[in-house]
């Protein structure tokens, strides 16, 4: 009898761990960053069509397959920083923010990291590249 307890025992944690292991992909982005603004597609396509600029976070090869037209990359793990954004802007123009949508963390971390960096006119768009291309707005 003890075998065939530790034999369920042994069984329930690797059943656990591989549930776990299947979740640990899936978080969801914020809906909103203190310090920026969220905005919908709509909201981003109206900026976008005032000239504001896009930047984009993803990783090259995201970038590389498509993206805003006009966006300027800085992806946050090798080029996202103050001064590569001081680069790109003054710390009060506008500038909106985007990743691969809501399940991508990269735009709330990158306008985490905007505002507490002193830029003061940050746009989120939590709905990323995926939102704006499937409304049909422009892409290169």
């Amino acid at each position: 009898m003890k075998i065939t307890a530790k034999i369920i025992a042994v069984a329930f944690f690797l059943t656990f761990i591989c549930v776990q292991s299947s979740f640990a992909g899936d978080k969801i982005s914020p809906m909103n960053i203190d310090g920026a603004k969220t905005v919908t597609t709509a909201e981003a396509k109206k900026l976008f069509d005032e000239g504001v600029l896009f930047i984009d976070v993803r990783k090259d090869k995201d970038w590389n397959a498509g993206r805003v037209s006009d966006a300027v990359q800085l992806n946050i793990k090798t080029k996202l920083s103050a001064e590569t954004m001081a680069a790109e802007m003054k710390k009060d123009d506008p500038a909106v923010i985007y990743c691969n949508g809501e399940r991508c963390m990269r735009s709330s971390d990158a306008c985490k990291k905007a505002v507490d960096w002193g830029f003061t006119n940050i746009y989120y768009y939590r709905d990323g590249f995926p939102a704006w291309k499937n409304a049909g707005h422009p892409v290169e």
